[in-house]
């Protein structure tokens, strides 16, 4: 069968989800101008009430009260198939995305990409029924493999890297329905750019070691303490920080920056992160899967802060063990591991070699690749 149409699926509960759907339809426009890729956001067609409960609160408990994310986290990745949670929840689910199910009736695509777990499990339980035949891939957007995301009826599967795609196979997927390519980003970020080109536009000198702070599009941590212990800390480095969404915090960053002028330079949100990271020598950030991958897109070292229990502390776990990331607990340990690269280019410069080595640009291509067939 021809595929002319294809249905990306996301959920807005933090950006990542919704960031690989825009990159897969972008993809898709740029290299296969005779298929239509249409984005949905799935809580735009859920009630309000669910969609403040699902999405909001899911943000909020994450930025709040990242213990107990973790312990939901790691108790759902647990939970029997025929739990009576798992049963009540997949009730709720059900009867709170009918919404969705309409409008895929209504657009009648080819195909169906999921990058977040609800709509997939929505359509797979819909496939054991008989309910629903379009195939249906799924890309994980995280360096691991929940049980949320695991469901046996769907058509594929595309893994951020091989060992996550072991684990799917660990998890009774069948290694045919298995595809390794990456988490998809923006095809900008395939891109070659010049780093003289892009300093200039940001308004830094290209030949001063750069740290970018990033805080998320939401703009949401103690980002403002965290930059002024950077910059306290002796040498010639200027810093880039990125205060999202958060006027608020912008207006913080900025106040920092009249007291050094010349080595600081906050800005609020950006569609063009691809062009700053490339005036960067090390990204002080959290470990998104979207994140991550852009930044080892672009050859860019990270040091991680404060992983959260969950899909973040897996995130990191698999760029340590790449050798393309540190990792600081606290701002201490910001302090120690900036002294620490400062102080030894050689370690900064290994560091980009591992993050260049696992990356993978042209992951959304080859995600569109499979589905196309």
């Amino acid at each position: 069968m021809s595929i002319k149409k294809i249905a990306v699926l996301s959920v807005s509960a933090g950006a990542g989800h919704v960031r690989a759907a825009e990159a897969l339809v972008a993809t898709a426009k740029l290299h296969h101008p005779g298929v239509e890729a249409i984005h949905l956001d799935v809580m735009e067609l859920v009630p309000k009430l669910f969609r403040k409960i699902y999405a909001e609160k899911y943000v909020d408990v994450v930025n709040r009260h990242p213990a107990l994310w973790g312990y939901l986290y790691h108790t759902a990745d647990k939970q029997r198939d025929d739990s009576i949670i798992t049963r009540v929840r997949r009730v709720i689910e059900k009867l709170n995305t009918r919404g969705l199910v309409k409008k895929l009736e209504e657009l009648q695509p080819d195909a169906v990409i999921c990058t977040h777990f609800l709509p997939a499990q929505i359509l797979s339980r819909m496939i054991a029924k008989k309910k629903w035949s379009t195939p249906v891939w799924t890309v994980v957007t995280d360096f691991d493999v929940h049980a949320l995301w695991v469901h046996q009826h769907l058509t594929g599967y595309c893994a951020a890297a091989e060992e996550i795609a072991w684990r799917m196979r660990e998890r009774g997927l069948a290694d045919t329905r298995i595809e390794v390519t990456g988490i998809p980003i923006m095809p900008v970020f395939a891109e070659q750019r010049s780093r003289e080109v892009c300093a200039k536009e940001a308004g830094i000198d290209p030949k001063r070691t750069t740290l970018l702070v990033m805080s998320g599009g939401l703009g949401v941590g103690a980002i403002d303490q965290l930059c002024e212990r950077i910059l306290a800390i002796p040498g010639d480095h200027q810093v880039l920080a990125l205060a999202g969404k958060n006027a608020a915090l912008l207006d913080k960053l900025k106040a920092i920056a009249a007291k050094h002028p010349g080595r600081f330079f906050p800005q609020g949100f950006t569609r063009t992160i691809e062009r700053l990271m490339t005036c960067a020598d090390l990204a002080v950030t959290k470990p998104g899967g979207l994140t991550t991958s852009e930044c080892l897109a672009v050859g860019l070292p990270m040091l991680v802060v404060s992983p959260i229990p969950g899909q973040e502390e897996r995130n990191t776990d698999y760029l340590l063990e790449a050798g393309a990331a540190l990792k600081a607990h606290d701002l201490a340990g910001v302090d120690f591991r900036v002294r620490q690269l400062l102080a030894e280019p050689s370690r900064l410069a290994t560091l980009r070699l591992r993050a260049r080595a696992i990356a993978t640009p042209q992951a959304a291509q080859t995600v569109l690749r499979h589905v196309l067939g």
